[in-house]
């Protein structure tokens, strides 16, 4: 199975290359597994281009319609993987990231995607541990929407693997929603057509800056009311985003 890691990229000059270093250095560890890396261009108005284009062994697409998905639809578009893995430029993939998605692909067949948490590794621990909780949360009320209304959406964007085929038996992403949701968008009709699994086991450390920008509350009832809207209305509750970017993210 060959993967394609896509990663949107809007702005990230600062974020990029550590991004793409620390997944080269997953890759090298697995040299078994055949890859290929696409940084989506994301309409930067920055070095985003030319950083991620230093990097040897990374195909840089641009993508001028600004926006997350429509970076990811483009990433998709032109990647050549049987699974289609979506990360985030401000985020580190973790050791053991590829062999346990080859693993959990491999062993399942009926596997569709992969999906599992972030570890915001910039964030004060009473933060961190706000978050496990929130996902913790997030798995429970998941499984009763599922057992009960057999309707499931649980799944975090820039951390997860899909199957080429079933994204595109659902028309790929929807470019109709903004930012909030979009993933649990993706998680809820991919549910519809097969197995989608969330583990634990899958995490990746990544930026907790639009928390530190916006506010834990806040920023969490965001995403928390996006994900109950689109799972039982299928559409976002607001098209409304800040951008976020820190300077020097490590």
């Amino acid at each position: 199975m060959k993967i394609s890691f896509v990663i949107p990229a809007y702005n990230e000059e600062d974020n990029i290359l550590t991004c793409l270093s620390v997944l080269q250095t997953e890759i090298a560890r697995n040299q078994n597994i055949e890859t290929e890396v696409l940084v989506i261009n994301n309409a930067s108005t920055d070095r985003t281009f030319e950083r991620a284009q230093s990097v040897l062994g990374t195909k840089v697409i641009n993508e001028p319609q600004k926006g997350v998905v429509w970076a990811r639809q483009a990433g998709f578009k032109a990647s050549t993987g049987d699974l289609i893995a979506n990360i985030d430029a401000d985020t580190q993939i973790t050791k053991n990231w590829l062999p346990t998605v080859i693993r959990e692909f491999s062993q399942d067949p009926s596997l569709i995607a992969l999906t599992g948490p972030h570890v915001y590794f910039d964030l004060p621990l009473y933060a961190r541990l706000i978050t496990k909780i929130w996902y913790i949360i997030g798995f429970a009320f998941d499984y009763i929407t599922g057992l009960f209304f057999h309707k499931k959406s649980l799944f975090q964007g820039g951390n997860y693997i899909v199957r080429r085929e079933a994204l595109e038996k659902i028309g790929g992403y929807n470019t109709n929603i903004q930012f909030y949701g979009e993933d649990v968008d993706t998680g809820r009709r991919l549910n519809a057509i097969g197995k989608v699994k969330w583990t634990f086991a899958l995490p990746i450390y990544a930026s907790g800056r639009r928390l530190q920008k916006n506010g834990l509350i806040k920023t969490g009832f965001l995403y928390a009311i996006s994900f109950i809207w689109i799972t039982f209305l299928g559409k976002p509750f607001t098209q409304k985003y800040d951008d976020i970017r820190i300077k020097n993210f490590k």
